[in-house]
């Protein structure tokens, strides 16, 4: 029968998020109850807070979560009671023409859950991201969960549904990082310090970290940097850049950051044939311009990064499998771990910029 939990939810474009008490219905076909763990705090929930993703308020948020799987709907196979998973938003289709031409990190198509969560009233709930974690019990399409091993950390590894897969794929899987290649990645906050570490565990050689925050400089030292870059002592971030790889510019630039000035400076700041990745996200209103002459000279690719171009079966228990080997040291994602009921203070610390991540733990 349905079952009543707690839920953090946005009512109002920019008003203060609230605990209420949220139905969740039985798993139907296809679908899974998961009882949630732990939800990291997203950048991405604040932007669904303040109405930039859609304005289908009320909100049910939380997505970078983990937790065990408490019941299963009709059809479901792919995952059994009591499994411990990591949760995603891109639960491949299998049929979409993406899937269908062998490249299911592009799915067009992909699984959420059917029914909805509600409020006491009955008022349907978005929930970020197809998810909705920071809540107890969520419901999501069986797709959405991804089987790890259960041993590791939940408030570690529930990082993976989001920002530190997104970042690492960026240089892993969308600029395909390589041994000895030099990587520049501008905006060190927890996206671009996780794809400062894929390009250390891909074996980059030089690993140049820009950002204006000298606190964030110092994480991604940590994280795997071998220069830094802050931008607002420097008087031309892409002369920076050349001066640090030999005169040339980086092979990958990965621009964590998603605004025109940022993408310009990961444009010139590569090699000739080196590759842009653009991870951070733009609003809908900016624009870029620039002599189309410079594409076609510089040559090289200019990709957009969508959630790292992951597979989540087969790279979340991959990167589990390398944590607990402790070869990845994902935990220094995890800034602070808090309870549900402070998640509108770990907004405030996100944009103070005093936070890798807060870890809401259940």
């Amino acid at each position: 029968m349905p079952q009543q939990v707690r839920g953090v939810i946005a009512r109002a474009k920019g008003a203060p998020v609230e605990i209420a008490e949220i139905t969740i219905p039985d798993p139907g076909p296809g679908e899974v109850v998961v009882a949630v763990a732990s939800c990291g705090v997203c950048h991405t929930d604040l932007t669904y807070r303040d109405g930039g993703i859609n304005d289908e308020y009320p909100f049910l948020l939380g997505h970078e979560a983990a937790g065990v799987v408490e019941s299963i709907g009709e059809g479901v196979d792919s995952v059994e009671v009591g499994d411990f998973v990591v949760l995603n938003w891109r639960a491949v289709c299998g049929q979409c023409r993406a899937c269908k031409r062998g490249r299911p990190q592009y799915c067009f198509d992909t699984f959420n859950a059917t029914q909805k969560m509600t409020l006491e009233d009955g008022t349907e709930l978005s929930p970020a991201l197809g998810i909705g974690a920071f809540a107890d019990k969520t419901l999501v399409h069986a797709g959405q969960c991804t089987k790890v091993d259960p041993s590791a950390d939940p408030a570690v590894v529930g990082l993976l549904g989001c920002g530190v897969m997104a970042g690492m794929g960026a240089a892993m899987n969308t600029g395909n990082v390589g041994r000895g290649d030099s990587v520049a990645v501008i905006g060190c906050g927890g996206v671009g310090d996780a794809a400062i570490m894929g390009s250390r565990l891909a074996g980059a050689g030089t690993i140049i970290a820009i950002d204006r925050d000298p606190r964030k400089l110092e994480w991604a030292t940590e994280l795997g940097a071998t220069h830094t870059i802050n931008a607002s002592e420097v008087e031309d971030v892409v002369e920076a850049v050349q001066e640090l790889t030999g005169g040339f510019g980086a092979d990958v630039v990965v621009d964590a950051v998603g605004r025109p000035e940022t993408w310009k400076q990961a444009f010139y700041a590569r090699d000739l044939a080196g590759t842009v990745v653009l991870v951070g996200v733009p609003t809908p209103d900016m624009t870029l311009e620039m002599p189309l002459v410079d594409f076609f000279s510089r040559g090289g690719s200019l990709k957009s990064s969508w959630y790292g171009d992951c597979l989540p079966e087969r790279d979340f228990p991959m990167l589990v499998d390398l944590y607990q080997q402790g070869r990845l040291p994902l935990e220094k994602f995890v800034t602070e771990r808090i309870a549900l009921d402070q998640v509108e203070q770990a907004f405030e610390s996100m944009h103070r910029g005093e936070v890798l991540r807060s870890v809401v733990v259940l």
